[in-house]
């Protein structure tokens, strides 16, 4: 099966057997005990509450891995806005095989569609508004990649893959380089001069003087940490054109639309992908 998710062959091939053997263990027991070897099915993958798909691709290639004699046919491309009842895949093939990868196929097309949804309702929430929502990198060890895919499914946009994609210069770098004695301007300075040409520095603050400090270090961007819409309009009368920003922390569908009417360029948001609720979607038998 083709892989349209524009992640490394390698790296699906090492997610896909993690699982499998975290699941697998020495074998379906209960399967074995009771099906027949050659026994055949087909099997109904159906959407049980609406939202948006994300992850039928990685299923499809799971049941490749388990039984190549498989046939696995999408119905539902990922990004489709499901509705309750509507029949996303279908899968013909050995019984055992099918339910060996039952519940595997499930974690991750739930999650994923899960993570696609909750991101579609903040889309869906400031869409008439100029404003970029991104993910964050608060997402399940080892799933980063398909997790923000599931963030573009849903209509988002990435933030950092990881820590080399980007310079980010959080609380944490503040307080250690501040115990060194270095200010703000000196610390947001230091990362310009020496960053490569192509990274824009950005700094994030946690109050109206930590932004002018970054504005005046020079920052391409300054990410409002935790502050509410009243301080993020406070704060963005100090920045001058040309210096993106970024509300980050706390971000909630109750809010999201209040931050979003401040005028800030991006949303960044850790709920897209640290706590989705699960898309119901069930895999079930025909007979």
């Amino acid at each position: 099966m083709k892989n349209k998710l524009s992640i490394p062959k390698n790296q699906l091939k090492d997610i896909i057997d993690l699982a499998l053997s975290e699941d697998s263990g020495k074998g379906d027991i209960t399967s074995e005990l009771l099906i027949p070897a050659g026994q055949q099915a087909k099997a109904d993958f159906t959407a049980k509450a609406d939202g948006v798909l994300a992850g039928i691709d990685i299923v499809g290639l799971i049941f490749a891995r388990v039984d190549p004699a498989i046939e696995f046919k999408i119905h539902l491309e990922d990004g489709t806005q499901l509705k309750s009842g509507d029949i996303i895949a279908s899968v013909t093939g050995n019984a055992r095989s099918i339910l060996k990868t039952e519940r595997l196929a499930l974690n991750f097309l739930q999650r994923l569609s899960g993570i696609a949804t909750q991101t579609k309702q903040y889309i869906d929430l400031v869409k008439d508004l100029p404003v970029i929502i991104l993910d964050t990198r608060k997402t399940t060890p080892g799933l980063r990649l398909l997790e923000k895919y599931a963030v573009r499914m849903g209509g988002g946009q990435n933030h950092r893959r990881n820590l080399s994609d980007g310079i980010l210069i959080k609380d944490n770098h503040l307080a250690a380089l501040r115990a060194r004695g270095m200010t703000l301007e000196q610390i947001v300075a230091r990362a310009k001069s020496r960053a490569p040409k192509k990274f824009k520095v950005e700094v994030e603050t946690a109050s109206l003087k930590e932004v002018e400090e970054a504005v005046s270090a020079g920052a391409d961007i300054i990410m409002f940490d935790n502050m509410g819409p009243s301080q993020i309009c406070r704060a963005l009368q100090k920045i001058p054109a040309g210096i993106k920003t970024e509300a980050s922390g706390s971000i909630t569908l109750e809010n999201v639309r209040a931050i979003a009417e401040t005028g800030v360029d991006y949303i960044s948001i850790g709920a897209l992908t640290h706590s989705p609720k699960a898309l119901d979607i069930s895999l079930e038998f025909r007979s």
